[in-house]
């Protein structure tokens, strides 16, 4: 049985964060962050996140066993009652290591559970699944989501998991061995790393320049409807934060994941939000608009108004 995360009706969401609230669990992706989410936000913002999480919840990977600090989409902590504010610091996609990400699945036994290792993977072989077995058996607080970590890619893993994970045939389980133990783990796809960045208002009106541009890209305003009557920017489909348990079921099947898709609200902190999931869609290239409306107004274009 696969478990990977998608769209759940009636759960929250928490794009890129624990969705437990264990000790154990709260612990786990956030280590990937350097950088602490800022200390406060509008009432607004905080409203706004506690809807979204009434209304869908996203699974995010479990990855205790990190090699180094790494910048992904994500805030460093969470609450469980609510998103936490958006960081501004994550990885821009394309790296050094790579361009490829695999979604992976795991389940950890501590180094002397050998007689219990061999167990599950002749369980495994007489066709039993790794993510039930991960359930009941493994020590890695992933165990909550079927042992499934998520996208990956290089860099963000020790090297003995990174290796074993990266040279394995797709579907096949295979075991290694790490500081924190025995896994088995079972690469279930791959796909060129996708691209989530900040794109400056500068760079923004050059693109609008051009009448390409509104045709070939995707472009979102989240805002509510009352701040969109006093701004806007031409070729922006609204999408209120506010009304996401509309929207957000359909987004995959009414925007095309590989097209650039830009994002913006007020400021830019609600607009990375919904970037960050947008990404943990499967969106392949998206772009959170750096200071929302109101820097493109000051910095670019004063007929713009700002509220």
């Amino acid at each position: 049985m696969l478990r990977v995360s998608v769209l759940r009706s009636s759960f929250p969401i928490i794009p890129f964060s624990s969705s437990s609230s264990s000790s154990s669990s709260s612990s786990t992706f956030a280590s990937f962050s350097s950088s602490s989410p800022p200390s406060s936000s509008s009432s607004s913002s905080s409203s706004l996140t506690r809807i979204i999480h009434r209304t869908f919840h996203f699974h995010s990977p479990s990855l205790p066993f990190t090699l180094k600090h790494f910048q992904p989409m994500t805030a460093h902590h969470h609450h469980h009652h609510h998103l936490p504010n958006a960081s501004a610091s994550y990885g821009t996609g394309i790296g050094p290591e790579g361009n490829r990400e695999i979604l992976v699945q795991h389940l950890l036994v501590k180094e002397n559970d050998q007689k219990l290792l061999l167990d599950l993977q002749q369980r495994i072989s007489s066709g039993e699944d790794l993510s039930d077995l991960a359930v009941e058996y493994s020590v890695c607080p992933s165990k909550e989501e079927g042992g499934m970590l998520g996208w990956v890619r290089k860099g963000q893993m020790v090297p003995e998991f990174e290796e074993a994970a990266f040279g394995a045939p797709l579907n096949k389980v295979v075991r290694c061995k790490t500081k924190f133990g025995w896994h088995l783990l079972q690469v279930l796809s791959e796909r060129e790393e996708s691209i989530l960045q900040d794109i400056q208002p500068q760079d923004l009106q050059v693109k609008m320049q051009d009448p390409n541009f509104l045709e070939e890209a995707q472009l979102i305003d989240v805002r509510e409807p009352d701040e969109v009557a006093k701004a806007s920017l031409p070729g922006f489909k609204v999408l209120p934060l506010r009304q996401f348990g509309v929207w957000g079921p359909e987004v995959a099947t009414s925007f095309d994941p590989n097209k650039d898709t830009y994002v913006m609200c007020h400021h830019g902190m609600r607009s990375l939000q919904v970037a960050k999931w947008l990404q943990s869609q499967g969106f392949r290239k998206v772009y959170n608009i750096s200071g929302g409306i109101h820097a493109y107004a000051e910095q670019v274009d004063p007929s713009v108004p700002t509220y």
